[in-house]
C-alpha cells in the first residue's frame, strides 16, 4: 500500500525520496524520533481527508468489544439468572403446603355497645335536607359558618310540637336546636332563591336559649323551597299547639286564683 501526500507536505522530505513508498520513508524503529513524528504526520494527512484513521479506530474498538465477550456475557448471566428464578418458583409451588384455617382468639375484649341517647327517640322526623347554616354575629356585623350538615324538622309523639334541629358532619354537634314558633318569618337572604334568614328568640344549640339571627343555604332553590313548605306547615301546626297550650295555661291560672280567693273568704268568715 502506497500513500501519496499532498504538495505542501512534499517539500518537508527530501528529493530523493518524493517517489518512493512511504514504507521506504519510514525511520527505523530504533531511531528515537521516529514514533513522535510518524503519528504526527499521519494524523495531519488523514485529518485533511476526513479522519480515515479515526474511523478505522471506531471500527477496531467494536470488532474488539464484539471479540470480547462482555456483552454475551451479561447476557448469558441475566438468562441463567432468569432460568434459575423460574425453576426456584416451580419448586416453591410445588413445596408449598396447603393453607389451613388459622384461628387467633382476640387479645382484648371490645366492651360492649353503648347507647347514647340524643333525646330524638320520642320524635318523628317530617324533613330532611342537607344544607350549610350561618349565624350573624352583631359584634362584627358579618355572617359566621356554624356548620354543615342535614337539617330536620322533628315532631314530638306525645305533645305534636315540631322544632328545627341541625348537625354538623362527622362530628354530629348540634349547630341549631329551637321549636318553630308562630312570630319566625323566613325572608330570601339577599334576593337569593336557595337561601332563607330568620330569626329564633330561644335557640338552645349552644345549651342555653339564646336569641340568634340564622341563614341557611341549601343547594338549588327546589330543596330551598321544600324546606319553606316544611317550614310554614309545622309552624302552623305549631301556632295551633301553642295557643292550646296558651288557652290551658291561662285556664288553670285563672283556677289557681279563684281558689286562691276563695280560701281568703273562708278565712274571714270563720274569723
Amino acid at each position: 500500500m502506497h500513500i501519496r501526500y499532498p504538495a505542501r507536505i512534499q517539500p518537508i522530505m527530501s528529493a530523493e525520496n518524493t517517489d518512493k513508498p512511504v514504507e521506504e520513508v519510514k525511520a527505523p524503529e530504533a531511531a528515537p524520533a521516529a514514533p513522535a513524528a510518524a503519528p504526527a504526520t499521519t494524523s495531519a494527512v488523514f485529518s485533511m481527508f476526513g479522519g480515515g484513521a479515526k474511523k478505522e479506530k471506531k471500527d477496531d474498538d467494536e470488532d474488539r468489544g464484539d471479540n470480547s465477550g462482555s456483552a454475551k456475557a451479561q447476557r448469558e448471566a441475566a438468562a441463567a439468572a432468569a432460568a434459575t428464578a423460574k425453576e426456584g418458583g416451580e419448586e416453591q409451588e410445588d413445596a408449598a403446603p396447603e393453607s389451613e384455617d388459622v384461628h387467633f382468639e382476640p387479645v382484648i375484649h371490645l366492651t360492649e355497645k353503648v347507647e347514647v341517647k340524643t333525646n330524638e327517640e320520642s320524635e318523628e322526623q317530617l324533613f330532611k335536607m342537607r344544607a350549610k347554616l350561618f349565624k350573624f354575629v352583631k359584634e362584627s356585623s358579618e355572617w359566621k359558618e356554624r356548620g354543615t350538615g342535614d337539617v330536620r324538622l322533628l315532631k314530638h309523639k306525645e305533645n305534636g310540637k315540631t322544632r328545627l334541629v341541625m348537625r354538623r358532619d362527622k362530628t354530629l354537634k348540634v349547630c341549631a336546636n329551637h321549636y318553630i314558633v308562630p312570630e319566625m318569618k323566613l325572608s330570601p337572604n339577599v334576593g337569593s332563591d336557595r337561601s332563607w334568614v330568620w330569626n329564633a328568640a330561644a335557640d338552645v344549640s349552644e345549651g342555653e336559649p339564646e336569641a340568634v339571627t340564622l341563614a341557611i343555604r341549601f343547594g338549588n332553590s327546589d330543596n330551598a323551597n321544600a324546606f319553606k313548605d316544611a317550614f310554614i306547615k309545622a309552624q302552623k301546626e305549631n301556632e295551633a299547639l301553642f295557643k292550646k297550650a296558651e288557652e290551658e295555661a291561662e285556664a288553670a291560672e285563672a283556677k289557681e286564683e279563684a281558689e286562691e280567693e276563695a280560701k281568703e273568704e273562708g278565712k274571714e268568715e270563720a274569723s
